[in-house]
């Protein structure tokens, strides 16, 4: 078993699922769904390659959230895709200041390897659920070879110091629902639509995925800040 660690830490990001028309909301937490078009955009997959696309889903995945951010609107004027001419108003829903610490895994080890090269050499631009929000620098922190529930049980908290000082409390893990063990304790599980069949722009398909939250203490990690300037050369 390989398993990658990515931090996700823009100043915006948003993750929808169940947008509709002109009101485009976000999620609380990423998708899997999004990260299976992150993962395309670095092989430089085409939109219509379905068969490709499909079989990323089945790496594994889970997220940490490690630090909570505010949902905010921004209103937008767009243009339509085929009619440069018309243009509509949209509502856009982003979640501000959040950090989620990714894991994904599989047996596969040259898959693995693959995916490491294009996401640090990504074919397209990755992006944090949207085009205007390019992912962060740093976003990429490790290859290792344990799962990725070990991983996200183990590895340091990445939250900024004032949201430590203020969020004493558990670090909530969301995960495909196989990924977790039958003895620990779901906060819940749900079906989440976010299987990715195709991404085609005449009809994005998705399915139901089962996904399963466990929630871990905070004590039992190491100690470490999250700064976004880290990696700012002078």
């Amino acid at each position: 078993m390989s398993t990658i660690l990515l931090k996700f830490a823009s100043p915006l990001q948003s993750w929808g699922t169940n947008s509709h028309f002109n009101i485009r909301h976000t999620d609380l937490h990423p998708s899997k769904s999004a990260l299976i078009g992150m993962l395309a955009a670095a092989f430089g997959y085409k939109r219509d390659q379905d068969k490709e696309i499909q079989e990323l889903n089945k790496i594994d995945f889970a997220l940490r959230v490690d630090q909570i951010g505010a949902v905010t609107k921004d209103f937008q004027v767009a243009r339509h895709e085929y009619n440069k001419k018309n243009v509509y108003l949209t509502d856009r829903y982003y979640l501000e200041d959040s950090i989620f610490l990714v894991a994904i895994g599989s047996n596969d080890e040259d898959l693995m390897e693959k995916i490491e090269y294009a996401l640090k050499n990504p074919y397209y631009q990755l992006f944090l659920g949207r085009k205007s929000v390019p992912i962060n620098a740093d976003f990429f922190i490790e290859k290792n070879n344990y799962g990725p529930i070990q991983n996200l049980k183990t590895y340091p908290w990445l939250a900024q110091k004032w949201y430590k000082d203020t969020h004493l409390s558990n670090l909530s893990i969301y995960a495909d629902k196989d990924l977790i063990d039958e003895n620990e304790n779901l906060s819940y599980s749900e079906m989440r639509k976010d299987r990715v069949l195709s991404f085609s722009k005449k009809e994005r398909i998705f399915k139901n995925r089962s996904e399963a939250r466990i929630d871990i203490n905070i004590e039992k990690l190491q100690d470490t800040d999250h700064d976004i300037f880290e990696n700012v050369k002078e």
